[in-house]
Formats: C-alpha cells, sequence, structure tokens
C-alpha cells in the first residue's frame, strides 16, 4: 500500500514548485492564478514550452515524471533568455527559490517563435546531458526514494546482511538537506579519502519535514540518522563517541586514583584520535524496528517487550543469543548453513554460542549431539553500564530488564531532576539545541533555574530484531523526530558476502520482497 501512496503520489508532489511561478508565468501572458491550480499548472508548463502532447504521459509515469518536470522547468526559463548552465542547475535544484527571483528580474518572455537558436558542440550536449541526470537523480535519492544496503546483522532474521533495499522518503515526510551542498552520491566522506569531508558546512539549512502519507508507527522498519553521529572518532567510526569517552574515562579513574580529574577520559580521546563532528543528515544511516512512538511508555521484562503494559508483538524472526551445548561432538557447519546460522562462535568443543529465533532454537534442540540450549539473560537489578542513561546509580538497567521509561512527545512536560537528568539531558542539550548546566544543587537550563521542561519535537524508541546484536536504543536513547529518514519498503536484491557467484551469493528466495 504504501509503495502504491508514493507512486501517486509523484504527480502531486510535482505541481508544488509550480505554484512558485506565479508571478514569472504572467510575463509570458497566462493569468498567475492559473499556477496555483494542481495538475493544470503542468498543463501551462506543457503549453508554454511548446512540449507535445506525449510529455503528459511521462508526467504521471513514476520517476520518470521527476526528469520530465526537470526539463519542463529548465525550458521554461530559456524563454526568458536564460541559456547558461548556472541557471539550469539552479532552477532544477532550487526552483522554490529561483522562479521567485527571476520573476523580479527585467526580463521579458520570448515565444518560441522568436527565439534564437543555439547550436550546441558535441561537449556540451554531454555536459547537459550528465548534469540533468545528476541532478534528476539527486531529487529522486533526497526528496523521493534512496538506495540502502544492510551492512549489520542487528535486524536478522527479518532483514538480512547483503540486503539491499529502497526506502521511502515519502512514507513520513521527505526532510530538506540540512548541507543543500555537497558531492553528489556519497553520504559524508568523499570517494579515495580518509576522513575528508563530502559537504561544506558553511551553508546549512533549518530543519523542514514536507508532509508525508503518515507518522511513524510502532514495529515500523525505520532508516535514521544515528543520534550520537553527533561527534564521531574518525578512526573508529563503527564506535559511539560517547561510549569510547565513558570507557576511558572509566579506565582513566582506575588508573589515577587520586590524580584523576573529570574529564580526562575525553582530553585523551581528542588527543589520540581525529574527532568531528557532523550535521544531523550527514550522520551515519540506522535501521532499526520502531519499537515505540512518542507517548508511550516502554518497558522490558526478561526480554520481552512491553508497551502501555501490554505485551509487545514480537518480530517473527526476532532473535536472541544462546548458549549451546553438545556432548563433545562438533555442530556440523553444513546442518547450521541448512538452518541458515551463519553467525556460531565456537567457546569449545562441547560450547557455542549462538543467534537463534525460536523456530531454529527448537531445531536445534532436535539435533542428537545437542544437550542444552540456554537463552543469555541479564538478571533484573544487574545494572550494564553502556546501557542508557549511563547511570547506573539511578538506573539499574541493562539489555534484558529495562525501564519503564516514558517516550518523549512534542509539547510534553516532565519534571527533571539530579536523580532523572541522565535521561534528558541529551535531548535537551544537544537535539534542541539548549544551554545545559548540572550542579549539585540546581538545574539551569538557558542560565535559569529549571525543575521541568518542555520537549519540541517527537522521539521514538527503536530495537533491532536481532535483539543481544543490536546497538539500539537500549544503547543510546531517543531517536529524534529530526533524524528520521525514511520507511524501508522493499528488498530488490539479497547478496551473501561469504558466497561467491557461483556459489548461490544471490539469494534468489530473498529477491522482490514488499517490508511490512
Amino acid at each position: 500500500m504504501t509503495l502504491l501512496l508514493f507512486i501517486l503520489s509523484l504527480p502531486v508532489l510535482l505541481t508544488i514548485p509550480s505554484l512558485f511561478a506565479y508571478k514569472l508565468v504572467e510575463k509570458a501572458g497566462v493569468p498567475g492564478w492559473k499556477m496555483i491550480i494542481p495538475f493544470y499548472n503542468l498543463v501551462i508548463l506543457v503549453q508554454l514550452t511548446g512540449r507535445s502532447n506525449w510529455w503528459y504521459l511521462w508526467l504521471i509515469i513514476p520517476f520518470i515524471n521527476v526528469f520530465t518536470f526537470v526539463l519542463l522547468l529548465i525550458e521554461l526559463i530559456k524563454g526568458f533568455n536564460r541559456f547558461s548552465m548556472l541557471d539550469q542547475v539552479l532552477v532544477a535544484l532550487f526552483p522554490y527559490i529561483y522562479l521567485p527571483w527571476l520573476s523580479l528580474k527585467p526580463e521579458n518572455w520570448i515565444p518560441l517563435a522568436d527565439r534564437q537558436k543555439i547550436e550546441k558542440s558535441a561537449v556540451r550536449e554531454w555536459t547537459d546531458a550528465i548534469v540533468f541526470a545528476v541532478i534528476a537523480a539527486s531529487i529522486i535519492r533526497i526528496f523521493l526514494i534512496e538506495a540502502y544496503t544492510i551492512p549489520t546483522s542487528s535486524m536478522e532474521k527479518s532483514l538480512l546482511v547483503g540486503d539491499f533495499l529502497f526506502v521511502s522518503k515519502i512514507a513520513y515526510g521527505p526532510k530538506n538537506p540540512q548541507t543543500p551542498i555537497a558531492f553528489p552520491f556519497v553520504h559524508h566522506t568523499l570517494p579515495f579519502t580518509a576522513f575528508t569531508k563530502s559537504y561544506v558546512e558553511w551553508l546549512e539549512l533549518p530543519y523542514h519535514r514536507f508532509p508525508g502519507f503518515r507518522k511513524v508507527r510502532n514495529n515500523d522498519i525505520v532508516v535514521f540518522n544515528y543520534p550520537s553521529g553527533d561527534t564521531v572518532v574518525l578512526e573508529r567510526q563503527n564506535e559511539d563517541y560517547y561510549q569510547i569517552v565513558r570507557t576511558m574515562e572509566m579506565d582513566q579513574k582506575n588508573r589515577q586514583g587520586d590524580l584523576y580529574r573529570k574529564g580526562m577520559g575525553r582530553d585523551i580521546v581528542w588527543d589520540r584520535y581525529h574527532v568531528t563532528a557532523r550535521p544531523v543528515d550527514k550522520r551515519e544511516n540506522y535501521i532499526k524496528r520502531c519499537i515505540a512512538i512518542p507517548g508511550d511508555t516502554i518497558k522490558i521484562i526478561d526480554r520481552q517487550v512491553y508497551i502501555n503494559g501490554n505485551q509487545a508483538d514480537n518480530p517473527e524472526n526476532m532473535q536472541y543469543m544462546y548458549d549451546v551445548f553438545t556432548n563433545g561432538m562438533g555442530l556440523n557447519p553444513r546442518a547450521l548453513e541448512k538452518l541458515e546460522i551463519s553467525e556460531a562462535s565456537q567457546i569449545s568443543n562441547s560450547h557455542y554460542i549462538i543467534p537463534l529465533s525460536e523456530d531454529k532454537k527448537i531445531k536445534l534442540e532436535k539435533f542428537a549431539n545437542v544437550t542444552s540450549v540456554l537463552v543469555r539473560n541479564r538478571e533484573k537489578g544487574q545494572p550494564y553500564s553502556p546501557i542508557f542513561p549511563h547511570d547506573t546509580k539511578n538506573f539499574r538497567w541493562n539489555e534484558d530488564n529495562f525501564g519503564p521509561l516514558v517516550i518523549p512527545k512534542k509539547g510534553m512536560i516532565v519534571n527533571i531532576s539530579s536523580e532523572n537528568i541522565a535521561l534528558y539531558k541529551k535531548i535537551i542539550s544537544k537535539y534542541e539545541n539548549n544551554s545545559l548546566k548540572i550542579t549539585d544543587t540546581a538545574i539551569l537550563i538557558n542560565g535559569k533555574n529549571a525543575d521541568s521542561y518542555t520537549f519540541k519535537q517527537d522521539y521514538y524508541w527503536m530495537m533491532g530484531d536481532n535483539r543481544h546484536n543490536s546497538a539500539d536504543s537500549r544503547y543510546w536513547g531517543f531517536v529524534p523526530e529530526d533524524h528520521i529518514v525514511g520507511k524501508a519498503s522493499f528488498v530488490w536484491l539479497s547478496l551473501d558476502k561469504n558466497k561467491s557467484l557461483f556459489d548461490g551469493k544471490i539469494r534468489w528466495n530473498k529477491l522482490f520482497r514488499i517490508i511490512n
């Protein structure tokens, strides 16, 4: 249904930039109000540019219509003697700004019959084609749909490492790019470089999300910008910067004793590594399942998630980590492969650690040489320091027993104190851009004493289906609404990285899957 709505929405979305040509078309003798009428404004563009009736068909075919619309805008500005490459790029990327700006210029409309024919060299023809392709593909990638690859096993077996999928940005509404000037088709680092940024930071746009079909719902599989990715250790990009600092801090505290001073761990990280900050849209893309939405209360009891006091629906292929014991005879690798188990760690001749879904656990228990299959479970009240909110004094939580915790909702007011500020300090200071100072006697927000806080945006709680092998909200907390990228919609290819092309590399039974 989401894919169908996405396809049907494209012609509607293309009418929006046309509204900004309101004053411009009046110079061509067309009443400006006609550009306010959805779909009809596309008819006006086709007529003004002298295109054939076939173009109406191209405007309703998904993806082709994006290219067609960009061409119409380029042909429109040619009627005002704007033939340069710069003008064409600007109208394609920023029609909301360029079209009103052009309407204020003194250029008059030149009818098609009176225009001077521009002869293009072969180089110019190829350059125009390449630039147009890059622009059109960038528009699709930024506002409509983007390809994504599953890099880790945190969502297995729902999504596999090597799955190639499409992420619908229109499902929840596309975000405008925060860093609009960037090298195309890469995320945050220039190709063939180790750490060079692929974007410029002197131009940053404020967050804005265009209307989508709906809000994020419980159990949606969502792609989002990694919340703790605002600061990154470039030599250790797969690790959480804040956890690196906490580990270093604890290590120094144990080493230095009375000589230890607060902040020493951070200083060592900054001295030892290259550390950088990244804007929201250039943080790593993560994919998880949305377990709780704004206003929900989440609690985990012995691995089972509860939402608002009710047992949450468990994903069909959800996995936990198990200790598998045998009679001393090892597990047959081919038998494990038939069960699609690829991550078995052998501790000894009779002990394995394996992530298993419930159905795989039942099958493995029937192996003749298996004596027991025991799920791993950290007991309630046994705190685990990497777990959010990283305050083992006030929150004795771990990955298997957690909460209860209310997910912040825009406009919701929460009381804050020294006992619970650990839950909200990143929201207040990092995500909602307030100054925050915590002393022994007071909490100061923007320089004023505070005993409550009103949230400025919605937040979500994300978890992987591979529950014991997933760095998710249990470790770094809430996901802000402005970090949401889109909804995982469709797997079009699935490759097994451990196999060759002639040995089952393509998982044929996993292709063309709609993600529910």
